[in-house]
């Protein structure tokens, strides 16, 4: 059993589509779970549908919309403080040790984060390797198990198969909740994935009923 798991994304809205699922499981085990959020998003272009945002009022909607989401999945919260778009710009090992001194103080068993370049965003890949350098810098024996998640097109076929794979579909009600407590993302980013008259839930099924992690290895 975990002791105490840490999930490390950029953006509000990451922890829902990415790991909700999974973060339900370890709550409902009784795992504390801790989401460290190193933006709010700021610099979104979803404004809502029908829009009710703009971006000077965006930043606080995203915030509270997370504060949301993690009510409903029951973990705590840290925003890290970064500025949305530009943690490919910030000295990495600056905001590796940043995060290492968090890790340090949490002492989690398990750090889930993005897999660098093969997670779409340059934000995700960039808080993605400070994370994982945060956990390097560790000492050995202090270190947390990573899930790194893979989220480009191919990266089946450029990693091979995940190691972990989590079927989710118990606690699919509460992801889909999480993800549509993110309004202002929610239905534009879902809406990519829809034709004409599917059905919104039906497709998040199919995309959103496991999530999938590599156990990073450190040869050191």
């Amino acid at each position: 059993m975990e002791k105490h798991v840490v999930v490390i994304y950029p953006h509000p809205d990451d922890e829902s589509f990415g790991a909700a699922g999974t973060m339900t499981k370890y709550r409902k085990e009784g795992v504390p779970v801790t989401y460290l959020c190193g933006t709010l998003g700021e610099m979104g272009r979803n404004m809502g549908s029908p829009t009710f945002a703009n971006r000077e009022t965006l930043p606080e909607i995203r915030k509270e919309e997370l504060i949301q989401a993690c009510n409903i999945l029951d973990v705590d919260l840290q925003l890290l403080g970064y500025r949305d778009k530009t943690i490919e710009y910030e000295d990495r090992g600056e905001v590796a040790a940043h995060l290492k001194g968090i890790l340090e103080e949490i002492k989690p068993s398990l750090v889930i984060t993005h897999y660098p370049e093969h997670a779409v965003h340059p934000d995700h890949n960039a808080l993605g390797a400070a994370a994982i350098e945060a956990v390097r810098l560790m000492d050995a024996e202090d270190r947390p198990v990573v899930w790194a998640q893979a989220i480009t097109n191919n990266y089946h076929e450029i990693l091979g198969e995940p190691d972990v794979t989590n079927d989710i579909s118990e606690y699919f009600e509460t992801k889909m909740e999480a993800i549509m407590s993110h309004a202002s993302q929610a239905s534009g980013i879902l809406g990519q994935f829809k034709k004409d008259d599917d059905d919104i839930n039906e497709l998040a099924k199919k995309r959103f009923t496991t999530e999938q992690f590599y156990i990073w290895q450190f040869n050191d």
